[in-house]
């Protein structure tokens, strides 16, 4: 009997081969870039969506870590994606945090407006993880705090069923992003797709949950 670190994984989505992905990856031509910093808790996660988002978005990148060293984070948020770019300007997908003071934060910077008319300069970086997590990794990288942030505006209801939200409005990484470059390119109907693969995403990892509930309990009922 294999043990499960010799499980067959998939190349293209990471997971087990009986639990890929990749027939939810919908491409889309998106124009701000996206930079997704994944806490390393989140890696190995069956119901996280940031994996399956990076594969949808082509000018996307997906870094893990927690702590990163400010020279090698300094490059990711600011270098621009090829040569022949332009400047970009990275923008952190956060909420605004009163606490930031009390938490030894420093103060985000401000957002220029004239920067939300052209998307296709800026770089989208978000946290992948819990809140709590998500909150040490912007208390652990000054660089992060000191970002312009995004908030998301007239947040819908979470499709993310399969996670517990721990406050309203809370979205899973994948739901915040498209609603993030919906906002930013005031273009809606062009990550409805995503979205709707994403449905299905969720539904089968909701019916893997409700398999491995019920053979808990028949094993239970067993003893």
């Amino acid at each position: 009997m294999q043990s499960d670190s010799r499980r067959p994984i998939c190349g293209i989505c990471l997971r087990p081969e009986r639990a890929c992905i990749c027939s939810w990856i919908t491409p889309v031509a998106h124009t701000a870039e996206v930079l997704v910093l994944q806490h390393p808790m989140e890696t190995d996660n069956a119901k996280g969506s940031a994996r399956l988002l990076h594969l949808s978005l082509p000018r996307s990148r997906l870094i893990v870590g927690e702590q990163f060293d400010e020279r090698v984070l300094h490059a990711m948020l600011h270098a621009p994606s090829s040569p022949e770019s332009h400047a970009v300007h990275p923008v952190l997908l956060y909420p605004d945090t009163p606490e930031a003071a009390a938490m030894g934060l420093a103060q985000p910077a401000a957002l220029p407006m004239t920067l939300l008319h052209h998307p296709s300069q800026l770089r989208l970086v978000v946290l992948d993880g819990t809140w709590r997590k998500s909150r040490k990794m912007l208390y652990l990288n000054p660089l992060l705090q000191r970002l312009p942030r995004l908030p998301l505006l007239d947040v819908p209801a979470s499709r993310y069923l399969i996670r517990k939200a721990h406050r309203a409005g809370q979205l899973s990484t994948l739901e915040a992003v498209c609603h993030a470059l919906m906002q930013l390119e005031e273009n809606a109907q062009r990550y409805q797709p995503l979205l709707a693969a994403f449905d299905g995403f969720v539904a089968r990892q909701a019916a893997a949950a409700g398999r491995a509930a019920a053979t808990v309990a028949e094993d239970q009922s067993a003893t």
